[in-house]
Formats: C-alpha cells, sequence, structure tokens
C-alpha cells in the first residue's frame, strides 16, 4: 500500500487535503445537541436496554445508554442545569425510598 504522503503527492488527488468535504469532522460538532426537554433519555429506564450479542452474534456487555450517550449531548446551556438536577434526582429517590420503608415498617 502507497503512504498517505504519495497519495496526496499525486496531482490527481492532492485536493483531498485543501477540500473542506474530506476533512475530519470536529469532535464537538460530532455529537448531536439536544436541549433539557429530552435530559430524561439518558438515566430513564424505558431508554436502557442490556444488549448481551452484537448484530454478528459476538457476546458484548454493554446498553444502549452509552450509545446514546455517544452519539447525543446536552446542550451547552442544560448540561449543567442536569448535572445538578440529576444530583437533586437522587436525592429525593433515596427520600422516597426511606418514606417507603419506614411506612412498611409501620404496617
Amino acid at each position: 500500500m502507497s503512504s498517505q504522503e504519495e497519495i496526496l503527492s499525486d496531482g490527481r488527488f492532492s485536493r483531498i487535503a485543501r477540500d473542506p468535504r474530506f476533512w475530519e469532522m470536529p469532535e464537538k460538532e460530532r455529537k448531536v445537541k439536544i436541549d433539557k426537554r429530552f435530559r430524561a433519555m439518558f438515566h430513564d429506564k424505558k431508554f436502557k436496554l442490556r444488549y448481551t450479542v452484537d448484530k454478528r452474534g459476538r457476546p458484548v456487555n454493554y446498553s444502549s445508554a452509552e450509545n446514546l450517550r455517544k452519539f447525543y449531548a446536552l446542550s451547552e446551556s442544560d448540561s449543567d442545569l442536569s448535572e445538578s438536577e440529576s444530583k437533586e434526582l437522587a436525592v429525593k429517590k433515596k427520600k422516597k425510598k426511606k418514606a417507603k420503608g419506614k411506612g412498611e415498617a409501620d404496617s
């Protein structure tokens, strides 16, 4: 195989290095930005599936939530809110579990 330098030095392919259509997409622009209305899909159980095999039958150990994080990102203004709100949500869940536990123990 020819090296990358040899390919770019060839007159037929030299424009590839200068043409923006062939540039790699920047990391910031790869992920689709979503707003706060859809942030529940990152932590909701309805969106989380556990996969045991891939499409070719090989064993894997990952979930669909990992794919969501790979392709989607919260918008910049919402990402700060989502981190603090996710902590608040976790605290509320703990309080509900404690309240349920006390209610079940009383009855």
